[in-house]
Formats: C-alpha cells, structure tokens, sequence
C-alpha cells in the first residue's frame, strides 16, 4: 500500500496559489463543479484535457466537496 502524505489546507492554498500544485474538483458534473468549488480549483473535465501534456512529478490535489 502506497504512503499517504497529509498536508494541511492553509499549505495547498499556499501551492495553489504560488502555482506548485494543481487543485482538481473531482465531480465531474460541470454543476457540482458549480456550486462545490473551491478557490483555485479546475474541473474534472479540463484536468482530463490536461493530462496529455503533465508530467510525471506534477502535483495534483484531488477533493469532493
């Protein structure tokens, strides 16, 4: 089983932000995307468009509100 890290959220807002991290609501429903979003954050459907371009150590946050 792999190693979780727990970070606290003052410290993702921080990577956020500076744009270290990349903040992914994981609905993917463009309404509950809507309404549960937090700051910074991008939709499931535009991550999906992203991924062919990522590399390998970027770091993604996931989270449902």
């Amino acid at each position: 089983m792999a190693n979780v890290n727990r970070v606290s959220a003052n410290e993702i807002r921080e990577e956020v932000v500076s744009g270290k991290t990349l903040l992914v609501c994981a609905y993917d429903d463009d309404a509950k995307f809507s309404r549960n979003h937090l700051e910074g954050a991008i939709p499931l459907s535009e991550f999906k468009t992203r991924v062919p371009d990522m590399a390998v150590d970027d770091k993604i946050v996931f989270y449902c509100a």
